[in-house]
């Protein structure tokens, strides 16, 4: 920071607002849409209305230098329980890149780190093998500004989501399958702030969890997480097949104790705020068979857990 600037400081007012851009609501009615449905549709719309909502708890607000050294030189926490609100921040007069996350607080498999700088600052998954579920809706915004004396600044800052969901819908009529898990992978493992880029350094699984459902002959798993990858990360050959972005797994047990695995290969991009639901009607061998003919299905028989392993997508 410049010299002369260091003791002198001014109020500017910020105004935040939680921009939720979702398909919830057209993919549920879309994808459930059958009276058979209607239980489960219920139930995967109560569990999700608390991820994707447009109110945040709580929000970290970060103010880096835009020089050489993209130091933080402010930051404030507040808990904001609120679509909209407004601040007025007594800082230093200077150019900043803001930076704002909303909702971290009870997500649990997500924390901001390296934060000290707004070029490392970023959101990243637990590191594991296997992860659960995130349990917020995460928001983010980044905003350059700059602080000028003997002057009423406002600026606004519009917050977007930055994490989405996976859901399995399997109707188990008649398969007399014993016990059901499933898992998600291809996502990303952690998420850069100053440039909102999803990154995915380190492959993981995500540990779908179960949806109470009351009624009906369906069950549902979902995962949240951060988005997969909007294309490939290697070209193919001319000809050859692309491959999945994304994959929900879904391990059947039968009755005499072997395991089924059921991949469900999944080639269109899972963005940031949106969901995916994947409709499945499950047989004796417990291969859960997708209903949408573009989701790509590999299964195996007598599945055995010391040969699983993380596919490379």
């Amino acid at each position: 920071m410049d010299e002369d600037l260091r003791d002198c400081a001014t109020d500017c007012r910020l105004h935040y607002q939680l921009r939720l851009i979702t398909n919830m609501t057209a993919e549920l009615q879309t994808q459930l849409d059958l009276e058979a449905d209607l239980a489960v549709s219920r139930a995967l719309e109560e569990y999700l209305k608390s991820i994707f909502t447009d109110r945040a708890h709580d929000v970290d607000l970060s103010f880096y230098d835009v020089g050489a050294n993209p130091v933080r030189l402010h930051h404030e926490q507040h808990i904001m329980d609120a679509n909209q609100t407004s601040y007025t921040l007594y800082i230093p007069v200077h150019r900043y890149m803001h930076v704002a996350v909303a909702n971290l607080e009870g997500n649990g498999a997500v924390q901001l780190a390296d934060d000290g700088y707004s070029n490392t600052t970023h959101l990243r998954q637990q590191a594991a093998d296997t992860v659960d579920v995130q349990r917020s809706g995460l928001f983010s915004a980044r905003l350059p500004m700059e602080v000028q004396e003997d002057l009423d600044q406002e600026f606004n800052v519009r917050l977007y989501m930055a994490n989405c969901a996976a859901a399995v819908v399997l109707d188990t009529l008649g398969s007399h399958v014993r016990d059901i898990r499933v898992v998600g992978t291809g996502f990303a493992s952690s998420f850069s702030l100053a440039d909102s880029t999803f990154r995915f350094e380190r492959p993981s699984v995500i540990r779908a969890e179960k949806v109470p459902v009351e009624g009906g002959t369906e069950s549902c798993y979902v995962t949240v997480n951060f988005p997969s990858r909007d294309v490939v990360a290697a070209s193919k050959a001319d000809g050859e097949e692309s491959p999945a972005l994304w994959q929900m797994r879904v391990y059947a047990t039968l009755p005499g104790g072997s395991v089924t695995e059921s991949v469900l290969q999944v080639k269109e991009p899972l963005q940031a705020g949106r969901v995916k639901i994947i409709k499945c009607r499950m047989n004796r061998q417990g291969e859960a068979v997708p209903a949408d003919a573009s989701v790509g299905l590999a299964v195996r028989l007598d599945w055995q857990s010391g040969g699983e392993h993380i596919i490379d997508l």
